[in-house]
């Protein structure tokens, strides 16, 4: 007698079954071709930003056809080695600047809370260099919101500085932040241990008692700093400088203060400048850009580290549960 076999339902489960797991192998391989493509974009974006296939227009060759113009240069943001306000990118952004032969004049427009002297210098200097270099080019300081510390550096080195009257100037200082965590290590019950070779290798350790000896170095490294701030203030405002006892003391001021003190010379924003003062009404923004692999390696980085800082805090979390 032959088996019948399973009945009808059971062969009607099984083909389902049957159907189901096919269904679910060919997304998985759809799935596996997508990400596949996806790190193949990721790969080929990241080799052609380093050969330099795509990325930022260069602006050398795009302004040929705009004629007479005022270029403009940002600084924008905390001035640092790395970012939109660093010094390489800021003094490539002024070279091209100069370069180009419609240019007519030049606009350093500033939005920036100040960040690195060193970085601040750079540009600086290079300002004054083509100052030099192209007597025949003026270069104009416009400052937006805010020009404070390593801004005004940079901002003192061009020919004359506008502001707008509710403006933020000056900050004319230096500042070293730390913290003592000492107190907060003993009631932790943490013992902090460090070898060094050197007496002075542990300078400023946050977690040790402060010494008296480095801290007064480092006021002596800042007053330095300082002294090196007020001499560039000094020699690019020259006599319009009408000094006060509070005017290096870091202190800051709006933009109508600032023309009284003779830190601004006069209100205007760049579109005014190049008008009525570079009489080349076109504004051509020289700024260098970031590259499209630098935005998307930033906002990589910033992913990556927001879902690392949540499963830490998950693990955690999941840990004192089961200490529980």
């Amino acid at each position: 007698m032959t088996d019948p076999g399973p009945p009808q339902w059971e062969r009607s489960v099984l083909e389902k079954v049957a159907l189901k797991a096919i269904e679910e192998q060919r997304r998985a391989r759809q799935w596996n071709i997508l990400f596949k493509l996806l790190w193949f974009t990721v790969i080929f974006l990241v080799l052609a930003s380093f050969l330099g296939w795509i990325g930022p227009p260069d602006k050398d060759t795009t302004t040929s056809s705009l004629g007479k113009h005022t270029a403009v240069v940002d600084v924008e943001g905390i001035i640092g080695i790395e970012g939109q306000a660093s010094a390489e990118r800021l003094i490539k952004g002024l070279n091209r600047a100069f370069k180009d032969e419609n240019t007519a004049g030049v606009v350093v427009r500033i939005n920036s809370p100040g960040g690195s002297p060193v970085q601040a210098g750079y540009v600086n200097d290079e300002i004054r260099r083509l100052r030099k270099k192209h007597p025949e080019i003026p270069i104009h300081a416009v400052v937006q919101d805010l020009c404070a510390s390593g801004g005004y550096y940079i901002a003192v080195a061009a020919d004359r500085i506008y502001v707008d009257k509710a403006s933020l100037v000056g900050s004319i200082g230096a500042i070293m932040g730390s913290f003592g965590l000492v107190g907060a290590l003993e009631k932790l019950g943490i013992e902090r241990r460090a070898y060094t070779a050197g007496e002075n290798k542990d300078f400023l350790d946050p977690f040790q008692p402060e010494n008296p000896a480095h801290r007064d170095h480092a006021r002596g490294m800042l007053s330095e700093i300082h002294q090196q701030f007020i001499k560039v203030v000094r020699e690019g405002r020259g006599p319009r400088l009408k000094e006060t006892p509070e005017m290096f003391s870091g202190l800051i001021w709006t933009g109508e203060k600032s023309i009284e003190l003779g830190l601004a010379d006069a209100l205007g924003s760049a579109e005014y400048v190049a008008r009525e003062v570079i009489k080349a009404e076109k504004l051509v923004d020289f700024t260098v850009e970031e590259s499209y692999f630098e935005a998307l390696s930033k906002r990589l980085g910033t992913t990556f580290g927001a879902s690392f800082a949540r499963e830490a805090v998950r693990a955690a979390a999941g840990q004192a549960l089961e200490v529980r």
